[in-house]
């Protein structure tokens, strides 16, 4: 079960997120990167899952994906893709500091 501060955490990560996605989707520099990447670093930090992360990036995908034309989806889904892998970095950087001696 989630406890009310696990859901107010995970709502103002979904919040944070979405305007991040829709901040990276027209632009893709380095701003937006570094957007994503702080994004990620502070889900970390505040205890958000990576299965959190990944069940909320794919819905604001599919949220994205209502709004879009058909023909653009898979350009759509190619760039969320590439700012979930900023976002998941520091999942993985810290990952990486636990395994190597």
């Amino acid at each position: 079960m989630t406890d009310t501060r696990d859901t107010s955490t995970l709502e103002a990560f979904t919040q944070d997120y979405r305007t991040i996605m829709l901040r990276f989707l027209p632009r893709r520099d380095e701003a937006a990167r570094s957007a994503g990447y702080e994004q990620g670093r502070d889900a970390f930090a505040a205890g958000v899952s990576l299965l959190d992360v990944c069940r909320i990036h794919h819905e604001l995908v599919v949220e994205v994906l209502h709004d879009t034309q058909p023909e653009d989806h898979l350009a759509v889904i190619e760039t969320v893709s590439e700012l979930l892998l900023e976002v998941l970095a520091a999942y993985d950087m810290t990952h990486r500091g636990v395994l190597d001696p």
